[in-house]
């Protein structure tokens, strides 16, 4: 049997780049606390009560 299409591949994501202590974290008692700065950069809220969540307040559509 031929096809008559050709399968279509997915875009690659880039891969993201590894952690920063200072710049995307700190530890706090054993715990990692994820800065404003990165949760940004994440680009959505993940509805676990981060400390820095930038996202808090906004009402979800």
């Amino acid at each position: 049997m031929k096809w008559w299409w050709k399968k279509k591949e997915k875009p690659k994501a880039e891969p993201e780049p590894p952690l920063e202590a200072g710049r995307d974290y700190y530890e706090e008692q054993g715990m990692m606390v994820f800065t404003a700065a990165y949760l940004l950069r994440r680009g959505y809220c993940c509805k676990s009560g981060c400390r820095h969540c930038p996202y808090s307040g906004q009402e979800e559509e």
